[in-house]
């Protein structure tokens, strides 16, 4: 029955429809028209077609529809005795106007009782209830009877099964109209049944029916087509299903991307100590165990992270991040645990659903864990041994499948003997450790590393970078880069921001760049780690002044978090 249904000419469904369809050109010249047109006109189509429209419908609002580009809808007309709602709707073709279509249905029965209704005070109510309830449900083929069976409303579309019209199946008691309807026994059950199929007059239907109601006793029933011919669901049913088989192909895509973006072919470096880390992370990501990410800040921890997510037998379910630095302390055990419905005073309705349970069957990243709570600390050492956790206001814990990867900046043995963090959170973390190196000690890969930012951002700014100038270069490789990767993808995109022509020179790099070459000396006086923390500190002060104090701007400028900005700004004394 679908090959039947894909075979049926487009005329032929035209035709078919219960309103009348009509076609002009530019010009108001007819260009088509249904069976329904011709029977509305008396007129064969060859008297209709090729002739002005207006010779047929003086008043018609087709020409204002092609010369404003607006659709008209709900037009109401009176002809041949009767009454019409017209939409109307301009043609457009590669953008252009070409002309315009009128669909005109007959809504004479309806504008009927509509005037009985404003002439007949007593039966204003119950024809209104009776007529909305039918309007609201109206279709190409629709029937009420009263409680008596007697047919009180009907569509054209409807009487047409039957080769009758309206008048002629009004007042009829309903069997008598066909043999053995089932819409009425929604009298008896009062709950409506969509979709059920049954046969109208040797056509195989799909219908709905209800009761209708008043003052909530049943008064009759109502009986809708919602489809004349089954083939046309199996039609339907056929393009939702290629809709669905679409959708799921895109999501697959869209997960495959969403893999591909994060996996250590796109972490870049060919320094010998970073290629043999790579390895070792393509190795443990293999393995159940839990993973601890040291380096400084804004050398790509999170993209360690990411990669081995990726490269996990837990690839399919999810990676769930929490930044334990920037989660205020009272609220951390609810984001991390979740609560229970009612557990505190602001609790919203059904409880929250904690980080670690969103994450169950795949991976949790808890990057910065050295600045977790002590008494937080407690809590996941406990969820990392039993593998369960326990909603705040929950007296029963719950199991959870999760792998963790913390990431971290600070010195943790160091926390440790001052007693800041916890040795057996410290021990239990700590099973595999992978140390990212920072910039300044992978200098080799420099060139690579800028290579990848400047094709990344010709493609973001649809520029022609090809390259940076020696002098520029020569600053770039002197530079100690203490924000690291997360550093040199700022100076690039600043560059890209500023720049003319299609090479970085040393004018387009951020003054701090400039000014640290002043300190290269301090390494006799102060050894390196103060050249570093000068040229840091010289670097915050001419981000600041560049984007005149504004914080938030110099956070992005510096590639490092607002929280770290202000640690920075109290450690070296600088006003805030």
């Amino acid at each position: 029955m679908v090959e039947l249904s894909t075979t049926i000419k487009l005329q032929n469904i035209y035709d078919s429809t219960s309103n009348a369809v009509l076609a002009v050109n530019r010009s108001g010249i007819i260009i088509y028209c249904n069976r329904q047109v011709e029977k509305f006109l008396e007129l064969p189509t060859g008297k209709i077609v090729g002739r002005h429209v207006k010779d047929f419908f003086p008043t018609t609002g087709l020409l204002e529809v092609i010369k404003s580009g607006q659709p008209q809808t709900g037009a109401r007309l009176s002809l041949n005795n009767g009454t019409y709602l017209s939409n109307r709707n301009p043609i457009i073709v590669n953008g252009k106007i070409v002309g315009a279509v009128a669909v005109f249905q007959d809504v004479t029965e309806i504008q009927n009782v509509i005037d009985e209704l404003t002439t007949n005070n007593e039966k204003i109510t119950e024809l209104k209830e009776m007529l909305t309830n039918i309007l609201e449900l109206s279709s190409d083929g629709i029937v009420a009877v009263n409680r008596d069976y007697i047919i009180t409303m009907a569509s054209q579309a409807f009487a047409s099964f039957f080769n009758k019209k309206v008048d002629e199946i009004i007042g009829q008691h309903v069997k008598k109209v066909y043999g053995n309807p089932i819409f009425p026994k929604a009298m008896e059950t009062g709950k409506p049944e969509y979709g059920y199929v049954t046969t109208l007059n040797g056509h195989e239907i799909i219908a709905n029916r209800l009761p209708i109601k008043k003052n909530d006793k049943i008064v009759g029933a109502l009986g809708i087509v919602a489809f004349k011919n089954i083939s046309d669901l199996y039609a339907l049913s056929e393009k939702i299903n290629n809709l669905h088989d679409q959708l799921d192909f895109y999501k697959d895509e869209l997960k495959r991307a969403q893999r591909s973006k994060f996996t250590f072919d796109q972490i870049i470096g060919k320094n010998p100590a970073f290629v043999a880390l790579k390895k070792t992370a393509r190795r443990v990501a293999r393995n159940q165990s839990t993973i601890l990410i040291r380096g400084e800040s804004g050398t790509g921890k999170e993209l360690f992270a990411h990669a081995i997510y990726t490269e996990s037998e837990r690839k399919h379910g999810p990676f769930i991040k929490v930044n334990c630095a920037a989660i205020p302390e009272n609220l951390l055990e609810s984001e991390l645990f979740g609560y229970k419905e009612g557990a505190f005073t602001g609790a919203k309705k059904g409880g929250h659903t904690g980080k670690f349970e969103l994450a169950h069957k795949g991976i949790i990243f808890l990057d910065e864990i050295g600045d977790m709570p002590l008494l937080m600390q407690a809590k996941l050492l406990r969820v990392l041994q039993e593998k369960e956790i326990e909603r705040l206001g929950d007296t029963k814990p719950k199991r959870i499948d999760v792998r963790v990867i913390a990431a971290t900046n600070r010195n943790l043995e160091e926390m440790v003997a001052k007693g800041e963090f916890r040795s057996d959170l410290y021990y239990r973390i700590n099973v595999v450790s992978l140390n990212i190196p920072p910039l300044r000690e992978r200098i080799e890969d420099l060139d690579l590393l800028l290579q990848h930012f400047i094709e990344r951002f010709n493609k973001q700014f649809g520029l022609r970078v090809t390259g940076i100038d020696p002098e520029a270069m020569t600053i770039l490789r002197n530079h100690r880069w203490p924000g690291n990767i997360r550093e040199l993808e700022n100076v690039v995109e600043r560059a890209f921001n500023i720049l003319e022509g299609n090479t970085v020179n040393k004018e387009h790099l951020p003054l701090y760049l400039l000014s640290a070459q002043k300190y290269r000396g301090l390494n006799n006086r102060g050894g390196l780690h103060q050249l570093i923390e000068e040229i840091e500190r010289e670097a915050i002060i001419d981000a600041l002044k560049t984007c005149d104090g504004n914080k938030n701007q110099a956070v992005a400028l510096l590639g490092i978090s607002r929280a770290g900005l202000y640690k920075k700004l109290k450690r070296y004394k600088l006003e805030i």
